[in-house]
């Protein structure tokens, strides 16, 4: 299908519209006026892995500008940039203050986890009766439909030993194991090794291995024993590698045929189904606490997009959205009650202001690799030192990101905040020199550095 347009494109300049993943920017367009970036805040549009790094929205842009064409971008959450770019100007803006045809905007609970325990008002410790009890309400006496999202795929985060605390972890890579019940096997999310569950502990030796948490497939099969009859599908990786499974489930659902719809932040992707209620987040913790500059901005998104499923149609019924969590007054929480993007676009401004991030500086981040973890560091202090006697305080120290090694590789990681009207070309050649002066040293033969422009 991609050579069949490539070709139609080549070989004539008939009005087309071309709907595309960002891979699409790359097409050979003749005559291209208009370029439509919908959704424009999703961070599916970075490509970090494998090399060119790019951002296709950002690229979108640019193709246009060399055409003469314009740009849309279109998100009910813009990124802090973008819509900082439409405050001063640089952007036209056009606001859309109601949804389609008249429908209102869903009312949003969020549920203290922490007094729900309390007075022993959960089930199988991952629902709260709350939740369960809305679901009831939706699904067996209104005969509509609800969503449930929980970012974490498999049945369980991870494997524990009940004795000795020992948790599993991928030969290969800094993280832990994630259970998946259907296969019976740990899995490592990272590099995708697979390894069988240990009948005893690797460290203890006793046979005290537990699974611990729970995942997108263990929501499945909870709500399967909670809800009988109620029909129950589940959205993630997992279930949509086939050809078409991806589609076929969201067909299924948009038919009805199916009650309850379970996912990780696949549903939260613009979908338009005219039966849902309801809709619950398990672990909203899991969103706001990621140690990460843009964690506040994508878990706030990510609450207004995957809220925004329910009660999309103009009939008088409006749509609830129940947010489970043990920090109920944290401010992305606050904010995404009250559908308040411009007070939550207005505090999170000014904290980017403060600590110099996005939109006031450009974010590089250096990453480097290699096989033995001394000297990944030893090579990652030697670049930050050379960077630093020419850029100063705009290069970080050397980090541990919080995956530190994947696929038997050590990663060390650099920071440079450099100033939003610094010329990048200039920033290009300081990072190119520093690095052939670096790469001389016979130690860093085996060494891999690349960088993330602008990351997300």
């Amino acid at each position: 299908e991609r050579v069949e347009i490539w070709r139609r494109l080549l070989a004539s300049s008939e009005p087309l519209v071309i709907i595309g993943a960002r891979s699409a920017v790359f097409l050979p367009f003749a005559k291209l006026g208009l370029v439509i970036v919908d959704e424009e805040h999703e961070p599916s549009y970075k490509q970090h892995d494998p090399a060119p790094r790019y951002n296709g929205r950002d690229a979108a842009t640019v193709l246009a500008s060399m055409h003469g064409a314009k740009t849309v971008y279109g998100s009910a959450t813009p990124t802090i940039e973008t819509y900082y770019k439409a405050q001063i100007g640089k952007f036209g803006l056009v606001s859309l203050s109601e949804r389609y045809e008249g429908a209102e905007l869903p009312e949003i609970e969020i549920v203290d986890l922490r007094t729900e325990r309390k007075l022993g008002r959960m089930h199988q410790e991952i629902f709260s009766d709350t939740l369960l009890e809305a679901a009831d309400h939706t699904v067996r006496k209104r005969g509509k439909q609800a969503i449930l999202f929980h970012n974490r795929r498999g049945y369980a985060p991870m494997a524990r030993c009940r004795m000795c605390q020992f948790i599993p972890k991928c030969d290969f890579c800094d993280v832990s194991l994630t259970y998946h019940r259907r296969l019976n096997t740990l899995s490592c999310h990272y590099c995708g090794a697979v390894y069988p569950v240990p009948k005893v502990c690797p460290n203890c030796g006793e046979p005290t291995i537990e699974i611990a948490g729970f995942g997108t497939e263990r929501l499945e099969d909870d709500l399967g024993a909670v809800f009988g009859e109620a029909r129950v599908v589940r959205m993630d990786l997992d279930t949509t590698r086939n050809k078409d499974a991806h589609s076929k489930i969201i067909d299924d659902f948009s038919e009805h045929k199916a009650d309850i719809l379970v996912g990780t932040q696949m549903v939260t992707k613009g979908l338009d189904f005219g039966h849902v209620e309801l809709v619950g987040v398990l672990n909203a913790d899991a969103l706001v606490n990621f140690p990460d500059f843009r964690s506040a901005e994508r878990a706030f998104n990510m609450l207004e997009q995957v809220g925004g499923r329910s009660g999309r149609r103009g009939d008088g019924e409006r749509g609830r959205v129940i947010v489970q969590t043990y920090t109920p007054d944290h401010p992305v929480l606050r904010f995404a009650s009250t559908h308040d993007y411009e007070g939550f676009y207005k505090a999170e401004l000014e904290e980017r202001r403060a600590f110099n991030y996005p939109p006031f500086a450009r974010i590089i981040n250096i990453y480097v690799k290699h096989r033995d973890a001394s000297t990944a560091t030893r090579c990652a202090e030697a670049f930050g030192a050379e960077l630093r006697s020419i850029l100063g305080k705009r290069v970080s120290a050397v980090q541990e990101p919080p995956v530190s090694r994947i696929q038997n590789l050590y990663i060390r990681k650099i920071m440079l905040k450099i100033e939003a009207d610094a010329s990048m070309t200039k920033v290009k050649e300081i990072l190119r020199e520093s690095y052939v002066r670096l790469s001389a040293a016979p130690t860093t033969r085996a060494l891999t550095v690349y960088y993330d422009v602008d990351p997300v």
